[in-house]
């Protein structure tokens, strides 16, 4: 499953960064998400992009098409 079909209050760990420019790839690992982290999906944009995620203490929101690029397996 990908990150960005979530609903909110869902959990999930990520499994695989499916991204292939390596500057996005780096971007998004320097933001914490890599693999094993567990994320929560906070909250949602009314038209659905952007989204908050909740990961390591901290919130970050990340747009829907980024999302849409981390494999996550779902915790609850």
């Amino acid at each position: 499953m990908v990150l960005s079909k979530l609903k909110v209050g869902q959990r999930a760990k990520i499994i695989k960064l499916n991204v292939q420019n390596k500057e996005i790839r780096r971007h998004l690992l320097d933001m914490g998400l890599t693999r094993g982290t567990e994320i929560e999906i906070r909250k949602k944009a009314p038209v659905g992009d952007p989204i908050d995620i909740k990961l390591r203490d901290y919130e970050l929101c990340i747009s829907k098409s980024d999302l849409e690029k981390i494999e996550v397996e779902v915790i609850k």
